[in-house]
């Protein structure tokens, strides 16, 4: 199969590329610039130049494959809203082009937009309230292809996608631990996040694409939900610091959502496509040390 891939130089699309391959697909990478280029080509895929707003490279990519995968966002925390209208509208684009052709098309979501305070599953409807709403509206244009001749189906990745290269929210709370020499939790810390491996989400992708169902959700989740205070105390311990109950605002913008109660299933998926996590667990992917080596936020 050749699959088009968006984000194939991003932290979960790079390692998406060797899984494809592992599994004997060819991949074509979208890439924007030299640097994402260069290591497109480096990973064995395809260069294929564009960027998300480019509606005519991505209309040309899908078009030139056997199925699509998209990973690509625009991680603009200062204005998700206009990053969430080109994700939706980088969707509807791909969509056309593989309409009434049965060909996959892979899009990403995440379990931030289920309802917190209890375990979600692949059948919950997103809360539209919700920290992650901002990707609900692609979730839907997607899960729509269903009915217009695309394979279409949803994996929402865990908000700890952790693993060696991370920058993202695991990464900003080592960064934000080291900046204000505590490394807090909110509440007395039992909220949980839950948590999966990259390399883990990576062949959920891969599986997705081969074989997921027209209109199918899937969980990028390994551990259910992991108690916020665990992870405080493993960064602490790493970094020497203390480990201390917080006011939300110590984390910035990302306070409200390292509060929140976010549990959830994978339960279906593992059923469905044969999907089992083996990569290590949160914890013991802080305690080998990488994300210590240079604390950033």
């Amino acid at each position: 199969m050749h699959v088009f891939l968006t984000g194939a130089s991003g932290f979960i699309g790079s390692a998406i590329v060797p899984a494809l391959i592992g599994a004997g697909h060819q991949v074509i990478g979208l890439a924007r610039s030299d640097a994402s280029a260069a290591a497109v080509a480096a990973a064995g895929a395809e260069v294929h130049r564009g960027a998300l707003d480019d509606l005519e490279s991505l209309r040309a990519g899908a078009a030139a494959s056997d199925g699509v995968i998209h990973t690509a966002f625009i991680h603009d925390f200062s204005d998700l809203a206009a990053s969430a209208r080109t994700d939706l509208r980088a969707i509807e684009t791909l969509g056309a082009a593989l309409e009434g052709s049965d060909r996959p098309l892979v899009i990403t979501s995440g379990v931030a937009a289920l309802p917190a305070g209890r375990v979600g599953t692949e059948r919950d409807e997103p809360d539209r309230a919700s920290a992650g709403s901002h990707r609900i509206a692609s979730e839907d244009a997607a899960l729509g292809l269903a009915a217009r001749g695309v394979r279409s189906s949803v994996v929402r990745p865990a908000p700890s996608v952790h693993g060696e290269g991370d920058h993202g929210f695991v990464a900003m709370l080592v960064g934000i631990a080291s900046d204000t020499g505590v490394s807090g939790y909110v509440g007395d810390g039992s909220n949980h996040w839950p948590a999966v491996h990259r390399l883990d989400a990576a062949r959920l992708f891969r599986l997705a694409v081969e074989s997921a169902p027209a209109g199918s959700v899937l969980h990028a989740v390994a551990e259910e939900g992991v108690p916020t205070r665990e992870i405080a105390e493993a960064i602490g311990r790493h970094l020497g610091l203390p480990v201390a109950a917080v006011a939300p605002e110590h984390f910035g913008w990302l306070g409200g959502f390292f509060a929140s109660d976010l549990r959830a299933s994978s339960a279906l998926t593992r059923e469905l496509v044969g999907w089992q996590p083996t990569g290590p667990g949160l914890i013991a992917d802080l305690d080998q040390g990488h994300y210590f080596e240079r604390p950033r936020r």
